[in-house]
C-alpha cells in the first residue's frame, strides 16, 4: 500500500453524500468507484468518481480498493460488509452495525478470519463539541460522572427502509437512540472494563400506536435507562416528534459539576429570512423567520474526522479505537435487543455488554 488508499462506496443517497464530502477534503484519500442501484451517474458526477457499479459484489472483486464504505440501508449491512471483508477489503460500515446480534458477531468474526478492519462509524466520538466535554472530564472538571442524558431526535424519515421495522431493525431507537447509547459507552465503558449491566427501555409500538408516523412499523418515540458496573446511569431517547430540524443533546451530570452540550443547534450564525433560503439543519421543515444555520455541518458531526481516523489507521496498519470499532458496534445493537425485549416485557434485563 502507498501513502495513499484508494475508496469504493457502496450507496449513493444521505451516508454516501456525507463520506464522499469527508473523503474528498482528505488528501490521502482516492474515491475510485461506487456502487448503487440508483443515483448512481449523479451521485459519481458530483464528487468526480471515476468508475459506477450497480452491483458492489462486481466493485469489490475488480477495483484495487484498500477501504469499502457501507452505506446503505440497514438490513444490507451484514452481506456487504461480509462480501468485503472475504475479497480482503477494509470496511467501514454506519450504524448500525447490523439490525440483529447475530449478524453483527458474524461480521465481527469474520472480518477478524480475513485479517482486515471493521471500523463502525459512531460519529459522535470525533464530534468536537463532546471531545470537548469529555476534555474536561478527564481533567476532574466534573468531579466523578454520576449520570448521563443523551438524545438524538427529530421530526421523521423520509427513507422507506427506515419506516419499515424489517429492514431497519426496529424504529427510532435503533434509527436515531443508537447514536447516544455509542457515545455514552464510548464516555463511560472504559474499552469494555465498564460494562452496562442493566437496561430498561419504553417504545412506541408502531403503526396506530405511535405518536405522530402512522406508517411506520417501528417506534417513533423511545427511552432507555443503561446502569453499568461502576454504579453510573444513563438515560438515551430516540424519537421522530421533534420539530424544527435534527436536535442533539448531551448532559453529563458528576459530583463536583455538569456539562451540556448542543451539537446539532449550536451555530455561532442566526438569520432572520422573510423568504427563507436552501439549507439551515438537518431535516429542518423550512427556514423561514429565526434560523440559526448549521456552519459545517460534517465537521461538527464528527464525520469528517472520524473517516480520517480510518484512513490513518489503514495506512498505518493500527487497531482503532473502542469507540470506531465493531466491538462498539456490536455492543449497540445488543443493548439496542434488550431494550427491545425490556420493552415488550416491562422489566428491566439484565447482562453484560460493552
Amino acid at each position: 500500500m502507498n501513502n495513499k488508499i484508494k475508496v469504493g462506496i457502496v450507496g449513493s443517497k444521505f451516508a454516501a453524500d456525507f463520506h464522499a464530502d469527508s473523503y474528498s477534503r482528505n488528501p490521502l484519500v482516492s474515491v475510485t468507484a461506487v456502487a448503487a442501484i440508483d443515483n448512481l451517474e449523479p451521485f459519481a458526477k458530483k464528487w468526480k468518481i471515476p468508475r459506477v457499479y450497480e452491483d458492489y459484489r462486481e466493485m469489490i472483486s475488480k477495483e484495487d480498493i484498500d477501504l469499502v464504505s457501507v452505506c446503505l440501508p440497514n438490513f444490507l449491512h451484514h452481506d456487504v460488509v461480509i462480501a468485503a471483508a472475504k475479497a480482503g477489503k477494509h470496511v467501514f460500515c454506519e450504524k448500525p452495525l447490523a439490525i440483529t446480534v447475530k449478524d453483527g458477531r458474524e461480521m465481527i468474526a469474520v472480518c477478524k478470519k480475513a485479517g482486515v478492519k471493521l471500523f463502525y462509524g459512531e460519529d459522535w466520538c470525533f464530534a468536537p463539541a463532546l471531545n470537548r466535554a469529555i476534555a474536561v472530564v478527564n481533567e476532574g472538571g466534573i468531579g466523578k460522572m454520576l449520570y448521563v442524558k443523551a438524545k438524538e431526535c427529530h421530526n421523521g424519515t423520509h427513507s422507506p427502509f427506515a419506516k419499515n421495522k424489517k429492514t431497519c431493525g426496529g424504529g427510532c431507537l435503533i434509527h436515531l437512540a443508537i447514536h447516544p447509547i455509542g457515545w455514552v459507552l464510548h464516555l463511560l465503558a472504559d474499552g469494555g472494563k465498564n460494562p452496562v449491566v442493566e437496561v430498561f427501555a419504553k417504545c412506541n409500538g408502531g403503526l396506530k400506536d405511535n405518536y405522530v408516523h402512522k406508517d411506520n412499523s417501528g417506534e417513533d418515540f423511545s427511552i432507555g435507562l443503561m446502569k453499568f458496573a461502576n454504579g453510573e446511569h444513563a438515560l438515551v431517547e430516540g424519537n421522530y416528534i421533534t420539530l424544527g430540524g435534527m436536535e442533539d443533546k448531551v448532559e453529563i451530570y458528576g459530583s463536583e459539576g455538569n456539562i451540556k452540550i448542543e451539537p446539532t443547534l449550536a451555530s455561532c450564525v442566526s438569520v432572520y429570512s422573510r423568504p427563507g433560503y436552501s439549507y439551515a439543519v438537518e431535516k429542518a421543515d423550512n427556514t423561514l423567520g429565526w434560523t440559526r444555520p448549521a456552519v459545517d455541518e460534517f465537521h461538527n458531526l464528527g464525520y469528517v474526522d472520524e473517516l480520517a481516523y480510518a484512513v490513518k489507521c489503514v495506512l498505518e496498519n493500527k487497531e482503532p479505537i473502542y469507540g470506531l470499532s465493531g466491538k462498539l458496534g456490536l455492543a449497540c445493537v445488543e443493548i439496542i435487543e434488550a431494550m427491545y425485549k425490556s420493552n415488550a416485557t416491562g422489566k428491566a434485563v439484565r447482562g453484560k455488554w460493552a
